[in-house]
């Protein structure tokens, strides 16, 4: 007899630019193609921050998205996830002495999960969507 989760809902992702190359936002459009499909499994990007369990964050933060990406945070119900796409977001990438960044995505909200590569490949944003899972899963199942 399989356990059943504690998380017993879909996965809803909402994806927010804060400044990055848009190579990691063309793996993510390839990772909700049919190659990958992941709506089968109830995964499905959203366009409201106030309907996603997920914030899958992609670049370093500009300065002049500190405080959306900030807002934006703040809007997604709790329990959340947020997941840092790609190389910049987590350190700036090639973009690290740039006199418009605020920094690294974790100087301005926390982050949850780390989807490392430049830009990553489909199948490691899905191994991290899984680590979101358990992590909502854990966070749902705490007093």
């Amino acid at each position: 007899m399989k356990p059943t989760p504690s998380f017993n809902r879909s996965l809803w992702v909402f994806h927010l630019n804060s400044g990055s190359c848009n190579g990691c936002e063309i793996e993510i459009v390839a990772t909700l193609m049919p190659r990958y499909d992941p709506e089968r499994f109830g995964i499905k990007l959203v366009g409201s921050p106030k309907h996603a369990d997920v914030i899958l964050v992609t670049g370093p933060v500009t300065k002049k998205m500190a405080d959306r990406v900030k807002r934006t945070y703040e809007q997604v119900p709790d329990p959340k996830v947020v997941m840092c796409i790609g190389t910049c977001g987590e350190s700036g990438g090639v973009f690290y002495d740039s006199y418009s960044l605020a920094g690294p995505i974790d100087d301005v909200i926390p982050v949850d999960v780390y989807v490392s590569g430049c830009p990553p490949r489909p199948e490691a944003i899905i191994h991290g969507v899984v680590k979101a899972l358990a992590k909502l899963e854990r966070l749902e199942a705490a007093p």
